[in-house]
């Protein structure tokens, strides 16, 4: 792990107050084709229509501006670089209606379904710093259990498009445990706190 870029992260929930670092982060794209964090929220058509027009920007940014927990922004050095989303997993429809990830048992968990992490700071550690800063943060706010459905890749080198999910070892690096492996190369993982 490049403990430079990665052991000098700071890391906060976004925020109203902090939203322009966000939108810098997502930049043009959304993050990832007009993503805007919304896959995981909304049902795929409301979803795919987001894409135009801005409406998962403004959607995400409605979450925000009502005080939702959304995720939370890695930033070094005051800029933002990396972002995990991180909210109670009934928030996210695509997790509810989910075959493969259904609840293992009915304790209230916060999940992490997704990050992104901007281009140059790739390979460096930075999602595990990620894990470990969404992990204080769930301590502060008394959060029990931490759940994320992160992939196993079945090739060496994944193309970075695929890697939004997380890596399995970034999870494992920063101590979450597989806890259902209904999905071979999508395990459920938990962080008790």
């Amino acid at each position: 792990m490049d403990s430079g870029i990665a052991g000098e992260m700071t890391f906060e929930p976004v925020t109203k107050k902090n939203w322009g670092k966000f939108v810098q982060l997502f930049g043009e794209k959304g993050a990832c084709g007009n993503c805007w964090c919304m896959y995981f929220r909304l049902k795929k058509s409301e979803f795919e229509e987001g894409k135009r027009d801005e409406g998962n920007k403004q959607a995400m940014k409605d979450l925000v501006s009502d005080g939702m927990p959304v995720g939370i922004i890695g930033l070094y050095d005051g800029e933002p670089i990396a972002w995990c989303a991180f909210a109670p997993r009934t928030d996210f429809l695509k997790l509810q209606n989910s075959r493969v990830h259904k609840p293992i048992d009915d304790e209230p968990v916060w999940s992490i379904p997704c990050f992104f992490i901007a281009k140059g700071y790739r390979r460096m550690g930075v999602s595990v710093a990620m894990l470990k800063g969404v992990i204080d943060y769930a301590r502060k706010k008394k959060i029990k259990i931490i759940e994320a459905y992160p992939t196993i890749p079945t090739q060496d080198k994944l193309p970075d498009a695929f890697a939004w999910i997380g890596l399995y070892k970034s999870f494992q690096r920063a101590g979450f445990k597989i806890v259902d492996k209904t999905s071979k190369h999508r395990p459920m993982v938990r962080y008790y706190l």
